[in-house]
């Protein structure tokens, strides 16, 4: 069995102090993909401890370092690794990585961690950079799943697809988030064969949510939304024998806005 776990850690270093690392000795997983880590490569490894391979993409771009940085850390070696995906504007963005991780068998799995950008509907040109950037991300795993691998894309998309991805649905359908077009290209995405683990084991919901703002009452009320996602590609979906998320039993436990999203295949 391979357990894969998927978190926007809302910075690292801020994660382990509230937690984390009593999450992540529980919970024990193969692969652990990080969004927003927001701390350079030493300090990533610093708190990670020496068992893992690490493949971590900072964010270089002026304005960036303090939000982004994406990272996949695996108890299996990595056989290669990338942190381009094109067009070159997103270069050094800090938005996404991949590892092609060496599994038992000798086999590989080519692991994504991505974070994209939140948008912003009323701001035109911020929402044209994350369409741009979903379009690559397309673009990027079409070319991955040519040759017939494994491919898994993990992260923080910033987009509800349905009406039951998110408690207030009526208010935010003319938010970012929640806009027609996002929810087109994740229509796109599944329809190309591309598997949602968290709808296929989440049951139809609503929910279960994996992101709650720390202000008010969200997160008591559960007013979230489900944001973060383990995406497959068919034959490795076909393999995944659950997925949950693992939201945290109060306010108070918190230890990122984000809960993890973890994954089982038997590989």
């Amino acid at each position: 069995m391979l357990k894969v776990a998927t978190v926007n850690v809302n910075g690292v270093r801020a994660a382990y102090r509230r937690g984390m690392a009593a999450w992540l000795e529980e919970t024990d997983p193969d692969l652990l993909l990080m969004q927003e880590v927001r701390a350079t490569d030493e300090v990533l490894r610093d708190h990670l401890g020496g068992d893992w391979h690490l493949a971590h993409a900072e964010p270089a771009i002026e304005g960036s370092k303090g939000r982004a940085g994406v990272a996949v850390a695996s108890r299996r070696p990595i056989k290669a690794e990338r942190a381009e995906i094109g067009p070159e504007r997103f270069a050094g963005s800090g938005r996404w990585v991949e590892a092609t991780v060496v599994l038992d068998d000798g086999s590989t799995l080519t692991a994504v961690s991505t974070y994209v950008f939140t948008g912003e509907f009323e701001t035109p040109p911020r929402q044209a950079e994350k369409y741009a950037f979903l379009d690559a991300i397309t673009t990027r795993l079409t070319e991955l799943r040519a040759d017939g691998r494994h491919v898994l894309l993990c992260g923080d998309l910033n987009v509800a697809h349905h009406e039951v991805d998110l408690k207030a649905w009526k208010a935010n359908r003319k938010k970012s988030g929640f806009l027609p077009e996002e929810r087109a290209w994740m229509d796109r995405l599944f329809e190309a064969g591309w598997v949602d683990l968290g709808r296929r084991f989440g049951g139809e919901g609503p929910g279960p949510y994996s992101w709650w703002s720390w202000r008010g009452k969200a997160f008591d009320n559960d007013a979230g939304w489900r944001i973060d996602y383990q995406i497959a590609s068919p034959e490795l979906a076909d393999s995944a024998t659950g997925c949950e998320i693992h939201r945290a039993p109060t306010y108070a436990d918190r230890w990122s806005d984000h809960a993890p999203v973890v994954a089982t295949y038997g590989l």
